[in-house]
């Protein structure tokens, strides 16, 4: 125990030893001690000596350590001092050196011993099976150990955990700790693990990542928490930056909803803190990070609805108009409402309704603009009211409408200040700030649109007292042209830059702009001038322009004016300038250094005011014109007649493509009609099909109720008969006019019936031939054989009337029969009232059976109604009929056919029989014996007789 006093700081007597002596004998302890207390005050001793001798622990202890933490896993206390241990030396945020040299040297060391640690990957997914342990002592050495192995070598650490079973898994339970330290040293982990990788990303995220931050976040106060909300927020960051599918889980998780209260803020805004600062700034980038311009478009208009629809836009425009926020955030605040809105109508269109709190009220646009243009705004501020501005005029041709309406002569309020005024002063004020500035916003106001263009032609401005108005097309070549004779605060370069872009967007595809600039005789000139001197480097980017708009003339000119045309101008340019010379100009504008940076995204970003000479949308029409006026500047007259022929040649084609294509667009919605008739026709088909199914088992129902009804009739009338024959036998009565009258009365009912069934079969061979005149109408052959159905059915018509008649006289002579019979009961006979009244029963008995029938028939009309439904059965039924006659017809041909076969083989049979009897002849005439069937027959029973008598004997 004398050893450990001596390490530990106690006196002992001799030389003291040296560190790496003391670290080697204490290595030496670690490896060789069998005792765990022993090995524990080593490697305590160890951590004690790590920070001040770094190089020596590292190099001789780590494996020894390693060693510690896969044998002694039971002792929570000494896995704690190893890890301690191993996180002093591989860490460099302890190191407090203070010359560059030796904090380079540090952080080198570091790095070496990360690189010897995960040498073996196992030692990584060891340290997360550590992480496991509950026990603080264990857990958050751990998480720092793992942090600084993130630091140092974060590639390929994020490359074992991804490939180790449940690693990040194991990770994302920290953040679940009840205890503050280890869940905040998580987030740093997390935040380690998540830069850089995309699938580290997707698999924390759907871990529930997003919920467990939002409610840290929630818990800690949101914007005014703490240091743990802004590493939530970095987190946050790391998952969503540039990963499209976490931010649609984001967006579909209903995340953003959850982040409106974060920018809640009262109406007292003064002395915020540093910490609250911070995190709304990184809120603010968070909701950015979701409608980024490099996002996927669909993406980022989901997000911008979002973001309206639960109003999250309208907080931040309350920021926007608040008074007392620093001026970080609302530059933020500017750049994030910008991006929400950027290409988003709805969300521009709510904009545009925004109101500052001001007496008079004034649109939000008009005070950022009144900002933008004021030279004492910090040059951030204005950068980022210029975005705004552009943002909102991107995709929103209604709101370029009215921002150059506010420009024109009969919309003007001299009584309120518009943003068309703002725009034009900043123009042509004495800050070249602001004079970029309002070019480059007037120029996104007449972005691909062509009407404002020429909406803008049209606007005056008044110059001095007593001269007479300019148009805004003439005051910015004139300050063009007067380059350095006005006084300006700034680089008066970029008052020409801004001025040229404006022109050449101004101009670009609309001939009648072009027609002003050059109607203007000086314009031409001033050109050639700038564009053929040598001047100085910073003067190059001026030439470069200047031949961009002078060959935008040349493209877009339709040759109104004679003076210049296409052909002269370009003639021009050879002579003055040269077109070598002039396609080397054009070529300064994409060599400039700041081209490039312009071109990368949307957002003005400068590192100084002098450097603001680009802007994003300029770089996209610079690369889109400079190939075409090249071409353009180099083409003969000859060459531009034969374009000028196919553009007319394709013209005509595409006018011919249009007609096809209107043409194709009525056939679609033709035949989607008739889809959606035949659709519809089908469902009345099919219901149509289930009416005559029920309306078949109808009938089958009436018909057998109407057996059963005749078979009762019959039987009754049966016994009835019987009885009154006995009747009359026994009493004496006139019996054989009886049965003489019931026999008529029966013959009657025999003729009522078969009169009946005629008449049906008539009324179904009209309908047929109905529907056969029909279909003959609408064939080819109408005329004649329609007629003959006529007739036919005029002739059926005929004698249904007939029949009708001939059951109206049989009526009639029933009645007579009747009365026939009556007459005979009404003799004058005493004994024959019983007589009478058996002949009254039977008339009521007649009556009865009268009044059914007169039903039944009621319900045969009734259920004739209802053929015309099964027509279309009938027709079928019809085919199939031809069908099986045609088959029969071929079976009968087939049979007649086996007949002549066999009739055939019957001759030749008896050919054979006949040729056999003359041979058996001709063998009798030669003398042989020849024995004909009827003797072979004759002996067979002979022989058969004599057997049986044998076996009777026996």
């Amino acid at each position: 125990m004398n050893f450990f006093r001596g390490v530990m700081g106690g006196q002992a007597a001799g030389p003291q030893p040296s560190g790496a002596e003391t670290i080697q004998k204490l290595c030496d302890r670690v490896a060789s001690s069998t005792l765990l207390e022993d090995r524990r005050d080593a490697v305590r001793a160890l951590k004690s000596l790590s920070k001040k001798y770094r190089l020596e622990v590292g190099t001789q202890a780590m494996d020894h350590l390693i060693n510690i933490l896969q044998t002694d896993r039971s002792d929570s206390e000494i896995l704690g001092y190893a890890l301690d241990t191993l996180y002093n030396i591989i860490c460099n945020d302890e190191e407090e050196e203070q010359d560059e040299n030796a904090q380079k040297h540090a952080d080198d060391l570091g790095a070496q011993f990360t690189e010897a640690f995960i040498q073996d990957s196992e030692h990584i997914t060891l340290l997360l099976t550590l992480l496991e342990e509950f026990d603080f002592h264990v857990r958050w050495p751990g998480v720092k150990l793992l942090t600084a192995l993130l630091k140092n070598q974060g590639a390929q650490v994020q490359g074992i955990i991804l490939v180790s079973p449940m690693g990040v898994s194991r990770l994302m339970d920290l953040l679940a700790d009840s205890r503050e330290v280890i869940r905040n040293d998580g987030l740093l982990l997390l935040q380690q693990l998540t830069k850089g990788n995309a699938a580290i990303q997707k698999i924390v995220a759907f871990e529930n990542a997003f919920e467990r931050l939002l409610d840290i976040i929630t818990e800690e106060g949101s914007s005014d928490g703490g240091i743990v909300v802004e590493d939530c927020l970095l987190l946050l960051l790391n998952l969503l930056k540039n990963n499209s599918s976490n931010q649609n889980f984001f967006k579909e998780g209903s995340y953003i909803q959850r982040m409106k209260p974060w920018f809640e803020v009262g109406d007292d805004n003064s002395g915020w803190s540093a910490q609250k600062v911070t995190n709304l700034h990184l809120m603010l980038q968070l909701v950015r990070v979701m409608v980024s311009p490099v996002n996927p478009p669909g993406a980022t208009a989901s997000c911008q609805k979002s973001m309206f629809q639960c109003g999250l836009l309208q907080q931040l425009c309350t920021i926007l108009m608040a008074t007392g926020v620093p001026a970080d955030i609302l530059t933020e605040t500017i750049n994030t409402v910008s991006e929400v809105i950027r290409g988003s109508q709805i969300n521009q269109d709510y904009f545009a309704s925004v109101n500052a709190p001001s007496n008079p009220p004034r649109p939000a646009i008009v005070v950022l603009l009144m900002s933008m243009v004021n030279e004492r705004q910090p040059f951030v501020l204005r950068c980022a009211v210029l975005y705004c501005f552009q943002c909102f005029l991107y995709k929103n041709q209604k709101g370029q409408g009215e921002i150059v309406a506010t420009l024109l002569p009969s919309t003007i309020d001299a009584n309120s200040i518009s943003a068309g005024q703002l725009l034009c002063g900043g123009l042509f004020s004495a800050d070249s700030l602001s004079n970029w500035c309002a070019a480059v916003a007037l120029a996104h106001a007449l972005q691909d649109n062509l009407t404002q263009k020429e909406q803008l032609l049209r606007v005056q401005l008044a110059t001095s007292l007593g001269k007479p108005p300019v148009s805004l097309l003439q005051q910015c070549t004139n300050i063009l042209s007067q380059g350095d004779k006005i006084i300006r605060r700034g680089s008066k370069v970029q008052t020409r830059v801004g001025l040229l872009m404006l022109l050449c967007t101004w101009i670009n595809n609309c001939p009648i702009a072009v027609t002003h600039f050059l109607h203007n005789q000086e314009n031409v000139p001033f050109l050639t001038a700038q564009i053929s001197e040598n001047l100085g480097e910073d003067e190059r980017l001026v030439q470069g322009l200047c031949a961009l708009l002078l060959g935008i003339c040349i493209y877009y000119n339709d040759n109104s004016l004679e003076n210049y045309t296409k052909e002269k101008l370009k003639q021009l340019i050879e002579k003055r300038i040269g077109k070598e010379n002039f396609v080397e100009k054009l070529g300064f504008i994409t060599k400039h250094e700041l081209y490039s940076r312009a071109a990368q995204k949307p957002q003005p970003v400068f590192p100084s005011p002098e450097q603001m000479l680009f802007d994003h949308e300029f770089t996209k029409l610079v690369k889109e014109l400079e190939g075409v006026i090249t071409k353009a500047v180099h083409k003969s007259s000859e060459e531009e007649k034969k374009e000028e022929e196919v553009k007319k040649t394709l013209e005509q084609h595409d006018n011919i493509v249009t007609q096809y294509k209107e043409l194709i667009r009525e056939q679609d919605a033709q035949i989607q009609e008739l889809k959606e008739q035949m659709a519809s026709m089908s469902c009345q088909n099919e219901q149509m099909q289930t009416t005559i199914t029920q309306q078949l088992s109808q009938i089958q129902q009436h018909k057998d109720q109407y057996n059963i009804l005749k078979l009762k009739l019959g039987k009754e009338n049966l016994s009835q008969s019987h009885s009154q024959g006995d009747g009359s036998h026994v009493n004496g009565l006139q019996t054989e006019e009886l049965i003489q009258l019931r026999d008529e009365l029966e013959e009657l009912r025999n003729q009522h019936t078969l009169l009946q069934k005629q008449l049906s079969d008539k009324d179904s061979l009209i309908s047929s031939l109905r529907s056969e005149a029909a279909q003959t109408c609408e064939g080819s052959s109408g005329g004649s054989d329609n007629t003959e159905l006529l007739q036919e059915l005029e002739n059926l018509r005929s004698q249904v009337q007939a029949q009708s008649a001939d059951i109206s006289q049989l009526k009639t002579e029933n009645q007579d029969l009747i009365r026939r019979a009556e007459s005979p009961g009404a003799a004058p006979s005493t004994d024959s009232s019983s007589d009478t009244a058996k002949i009254a029963e039977l008339e009521g008995r007649l009556a009865a059976q009268t009044s059914e029938t007169e039903k039944l028939e009621e319900e045969v009309k009734g259920r004739r109604e209802g053929r015309a439904e099964l027509e279309q059965q009938l027709a079928s039924a019809t085919s199939t009929v031809a069908i099986l006659k045609t088959e029969k017809a071929k079976l009968q041909t087939e049979v007649q056919e086996s007949k002549k076969e066999q009739d055939d083989l019957l001759m030749l049979l008896a050919d054979q029989d006949q040729k056999i009897h003359n041979l058996k002849q001709r063998l009798k005439d030669l003398g042989e014996m020849v024995e004909d069937e009827d003797d072979l027959d004759a002996r067979d029973q002979t022989d058969e007789d004599e057997d049986e008598d044998e076996d009777e004997e026996d």
